[in-house]
Order: C-alpha cells, then sequence, then structure tokens
C-alpha cells in the first residue's frame, strides 16, 4: 500500500525538523510525503537542508487559493444535504490561512502522485516508530479499511534545554485522556465523531472521496475538522482509532481563550451551525462570553463580537484541543 504523509506548514520550523526526523526512524517509513507550504518561503530550504526526499506544494500566504475539493456537502441518499455555508467573511490579501483548503489541495498532489493511503500529521506532532505501520496495517483490514483511522496523540511538556530526545520519546506516552487510547495492536470502533481531530489521522483513497475533503468555506482557525467528521458521518464513513499509533504533540504556548483567532471561530462556528444545526467549539465560545469578548444574539440566533474584545489582546497561555478544551501537560 502506497502510504503518504501529509504535512501543512507556517513557521514552526523547528518543529517540522523534529517530525521529519521522526520519520526517518520510523519502522515504516513513508512512500512519499507532501509538504504544504502556506505561503512559508523558507519550507523547502529546510526539508532540502534535511536532506529529507519531501514534496513541497507552496500556496500563497493568505488570499483566494486554488479550489479543491472540498465545499458544500452533496445530497446522499441518507436524507437532505446541510445547507451550503457560504458567510460574509473570506479570505483575502494577508488575511487567514485556509487550513481545509491547504489539506485538499496536499490530499489531491498525494493521490496524483499515486497514495493509496493519506496519513494527515500536523507539523507539531512526531510520529511514533509504529504509527505508520499501524495505520497501514489497519487500513488492510476489510473490517476497518474504509473507516477513518485515528491514532492517540500525547501532548508533551516543554522540552529541555537540549530539547526532545527522540531515542526516548517512546517513554513519554501519555495519550490526550479525553480521546480512546486503545491497547497497541487493537483497533475500537468509534461513534463519537465529535472526538475526531486532525492532529493525526488516516484515510484510504476511496475513503477520502467519499467524504469529499475538507469543506473550504471555513477560514483560518477552528472547526473545520469537526466539519469533516460531520461529513464522515453524513457519509457513511466509520470511525476507528487505532491502539498503538502514537504521536508526540511538541509543546508550544498557546492563548487561552483564543483571542487572536476570536473572529475566525465566531465565523466558523457560524458556518457550522448552518450546516448542522448546533454550536461547535462550546469550550471556546463559552470562554470568550466569560471574558466579555464574545456573546449570544439569541433574537440572530449567532455569536457575536463585544466592543470589549477591541482593547484585548493575547489570553493566558494554556495548552488546549481543538475543541476548546484543557488538555494539560
Amino acid at each position: 500500500m502506497r502510504t503518504t504523509v501529509i504535512t501543512l506548514v507556517a513557521g514552526r520550523h523547528a518543529h517540522l525538523r523534529l517530525q521529519l526526523r521522526g520519520l526517518t526512524r520510523s519502522a515504516r517509513t513513508p512512500d512519499d510525503h507532501v509538504v504544504v507550504s502556506m505561503g512559508d518561503p523558507a519550507v523547502a530550504p529546510l526539508i532540502e537542508a534535511e536532506g529529507y526526499p519531501a514534496h513541497t506544494v507552496t500556496l500563497p500566504a493568505g488570499g483566494p487559493l486554488p479550489p479543491s475539493a472540498g465545499g458544500p456537502l452533496p445530497p446522499s441518499a441518507g436524507g437532505p444535504s446541510p445547507p451550503s455555508a457560504g458567510g460574509p467573511l473570506s479570505p483575502s490579501a494577508g488575511g487567514p490561512l485556509s487550513l481545509s483548503t491547504a489539506r485538499n489541495v496536499g490530499a489531491e498532489c498525494a493521490l496524483a502522485r499515486g497514495a493509496e493511503l493519506l496519513v494527515f500529521l500536523d507539523v507539531d506532532c512526531i510520529p511514533s516508530a509504529g504509527l505508520l505501520g499501524l495505520y497501514e496495517r489497519a487500513a488492510s483490514d476489510p473490517r476497518h479499511g474504509s473507516a477513518l483511522l485515528c491514532g492517540p496523540v500525547t501532548y508533551l511538556p516543554p522540552p529541555g534545554p537540549r530539547g526532545y530526545d527522540l531515542g526516548r520519546l517512546e517513554r513519554s506516552v501519555n495519550p490526550h485522556p479525553a480521546r480512546p487510547n486503545p491497547p497497541a495492536g487493537t483497533i475500537r470502533t468509534g461513534d463519537e465523531y465529535d472526538l475526531f481531530w486532525s492532529l493525526s489521522f488516516a484515510a484510504a483513497r476511496e475513503t477520502w472521496t467519499a467524504v469529499g475533503g475538507f469543506c473550504t468555506d471555513y477560514v483560518g482557525y477552528g472547526g473545520e475538522d469537526t466539519d469533516f467528521a460531520q461529513r464522515a458521518a453524513h457519509a457513511g464513513v466509520g470511525l476507528r482509532w487505532v491502539g498503538g499509533a502514537h504521536a508526540f504533540h511538541q509543546h508550544h504556548p498557546v492563548s487561552d481563550p483564543p483571542v487572536e483567532h476570536l473572529h475566525e471561530i465566531l465565523h466558523n462556528a457560524a458556518v457550522f451551525h448552518r450546516r448542522w444545526g448546533r454550536w461547535p467549539m462550546t469550550g471556546w465560545l463559552t470562554r470568550f462570553a466569560e471574558a466579555g469578548l464574545a456573546r449570544y444574539d439569541a433574537a440572530a440566533d449567532r455569536w457575536v463580537a463585544t466592543a470589549a474584545h477591541a482593547g484585548r489582546g493575547r489570553g493566558r497561555c494554556l495548552d488546549r484541543d481543538a475543541r476548546g478544551n484543557s488538555v494539560g501537560t
């Protein structure tokens, strides 16, 4: 099975170096690696300097991005499709990066280069030695191969002065407690699609096609992976948790709540609500409300930023997952 890793990069060069080095130590190295540079001209030279055989795709920073596999959810026999998202906020030059479009472009490039299994790995994540092999084994199993495949992720503490020791990393396994962590070598069937996250997951060519990629109505940060999981559920695609397919998320500070992404999150929450009839990212929305930065307008059935947001900077730093839940380190 031709297995391709897909990574999006905009900055985080030290993280990318460790991910590449982690992949070279893998028990099953990838057949191909597509790195999508989101307006970052330093990515291709960095990869070349590492002597690593990746294929780099360069997208502009902000602004309209190439069309891709995302978009409105197609109708299915299971019932009417959610309405197309639309909305007033769209990327502009120097504006929010489209993670959805970048993932779709990376997948399309990988498939065009012959990929049979797509493994999405965030630039922050270092794969365990067994991650690729276990994803491939699950994808080869007729009971699981047509599902979305997710592995446990350990959030690492800050590195010491010498950085992370890749040779000792697997001693640090301590997966995020809010996600399933089956024993190594086992696969658990999941039905809580809101637990899906895009940090580390795999999908066979046919599965990716069935889901239809990430919806590109989302801009910037937040909500697009929750939508992707809902698209999968709507298409009848299963969810599996692959025991032992560990990834290690490298520590970096984040804001709590992520004030710098407030407008993107409010926009994306509205997109999700129009498409699926409920609000996502409730942890973050609640934190914004508690901080006086946003409020729910019941009459209009929407979340809006308050005047208080204009004078606020970044929140305090705490690691949180993609749903606005604290993850602790």
